[in-house]
């Protein structure tokens, strides 16, 4: 089914995702989860309360309950799971994805993820060959409110005094529904009315065109950073006082300051396969801390930090695990905490762009997306080629294949969905990274053209 991706079921809504799937997946997860009672929030969007009715009926026709916790951010949902001992819930969004998606995002006792690894492979192989037989006794819908609650346990993050200029972008998304409370009343909120035809911008905070008002009113009003959500507000991404996009690997490192400098924890750090190498080399710099280097997306890595009771990680694409929130993401977590940061090293003299220039000193592809249909004869190619020309020093193969070399690396990972490889490279030299790009690409073309695929 086109809807079950690695992390969630995804997809259009009337097309890829319909009525009749959403109400089957509904009707099969208590059997799947083991509950007869699942926590649903839903986000914004236009047809959310569509799947949830979907979704709902399926869940009643199975004789299990729904415990409505209305709208709400995907965090937030997490947080009520574990904290209130459900045993299985579901936060109907699509995250970032433009505003005619929609989707199901599964978690298990303690806010575990369900991915496709660990149980929505079993969920699509029920509703194919299944049949549904409503159930005599038909569970009920119950309203539940866990805002205050949680905005409650979020409180706590808040730096007791701001003294900062704050732009801070919502995408129409559901942050909006606790920004207001949680940052200093000077700052600047943008597109903080949940709209799910996300008419500012799509919701999608790693694309830059989506950035671009943010970076206008961090600049037209001299702001210290810039801070900008996704639709269901688990991820946040940040711009400095330039205006600039702060890569959301390096907030990894930043991170530290508050966890080991101020909190005093001890414990590992998790990151994914394509962070960079000064994540590592700072925190251990400064703080004698460890980074546990892991795969790519949410299923993986909450499920990763738990089992290493790592005290938090990050990933490139925004997503900030907190072993303090039952090691799931938060984005409202992360931005109070880098807000806390970014004002204590503002009172020592130091901008929010020159604390990024202390954490990496090296330059950085971004992620390059080289379309092909023979993905792992591309990734097996490229690696050998590199391989030939110089020593890795270290060669991670669990997420297609990171090689590290003296003064530079590089990861190339296939596409869960898409005949896409992932592509990204950093170096300590500009020239050499220029190069790595340039022979990357010269293969993959030589590799299509040989094919037929250019």
């Amino acid at each position: 089914m086109k809807a079950f991706k690695a992390y969630d079921i995804r997809g259009i809504w009337g097309e890829d995702l319909n009525y009749d799937l959403v109400f089957k997946a509904g009707y099969f997860l208590p059997e799947l989860l083991q509950s007869n009672t699942i926590l649903v929030g839903r986000d914004c969007r236009n047809s959310s309360d569509e799947v949830f009715e979907a979704l709902s009926a399926g869940i009643m026709a199975a004789g299990a309950s729904v415990h409505d916790a209305g709208l709400c951010t995907t965090p937030m949902i997490y947080w009520a799971t574990a904290r209130n001992g459900y045993k299985a819930s579901v936060m109907i969004t699509a995250s970032h994805n433009p505003a005619k998606y929609n989707g199901l995002k599964v978690s298990a006792a303690d806010a575990l993820p369900v991915g496709y690894d660990n149980g929505l492979n079993k969920l699509e192989q029920m509703i194919e060959h299944h049949s549904v037989v409503e159930n005599e006794s038909r569970g009920i819908i119950q309203k539940v409110d866990y805002h205050n609650s949680y905005l409650t346990f979020l409180s706590q993050y808040k730096p007791t005094t701001s003294g900062l200029k704050i732009t801070l972008d919502c995408s129409n998304g559901m942050s909006s529904l606790f920004v207001r409370d949680l940052f200093p009343e000077h700052t600047i909120f943008l597109n903080d009315t949940p709209d799910g035809n996300f008419p500012a911008h799509e919701p999608n905070p790693l694309e830059a065109e989506n950035r671009h008002q943010l970076m206008e009113h961090v600049l037209e009003n001299k702001c210290d950073l810039g801070i900008i959500f996704d639709g269901d507000a688990d991820r946040v991404m940040f711009l400095d006082e330039k205006g600039t996009f702060v890569s959301p690997d390096l907030i990894i490192a930043l991170l530290g300051h508050y966890f080991f400098e101020i909190k005093k924890d001890n414990g590992v750090v998790l990151q994914d396969i394509r962070s960079s190498r000064a994540v590592g080399e700072y925190l251990a710099k400064n703080f004698g801390a460890s980074v546990h280097t892991w795969r790519v997306g949410r299923a993986y890595g909450a499920g990763k930090l738990r089992e290493i009771d790592g005290v938090f990680g990050g990933e490139l694409a925004g997503h900030y695990y907190f072993r303090d929130f039952y090691y799931s993401d938060s984005g409202l977590v992360a931005a109070l905490i880098v807000l806390g940061l970014v004002q204590q090293f503002k009172q020592k003299g130091n901008t929010f762009s020159q604390v990024i220039s202390s954490i990496s000193s090296y330059y950085n592809s971004g992620e390059i997306n080289f379309r092909i249909e023979d993905k792992e004869q591309a990734m097996k190619q490229v690696s050998d080629h590199f391989k030939a020309t110089a020593n890795p020093v270290s060669i991670l193969d669990f997420d297609g294949i990171r090689l590290d070399f003296e003064g530079w690396w590089f990861n190339i990972r296939p596409s869960n969905t898409e005949p896409y490889l992932r592509f990204i490279a950093e170096a300590k030299d500009p020239e050499k990274l220029r190069q790595i790009i340039e022979e990357t690409h010269s293969i993959i073309e030589q590799l299509k053209k040989s094919s037929g695929n250019s």
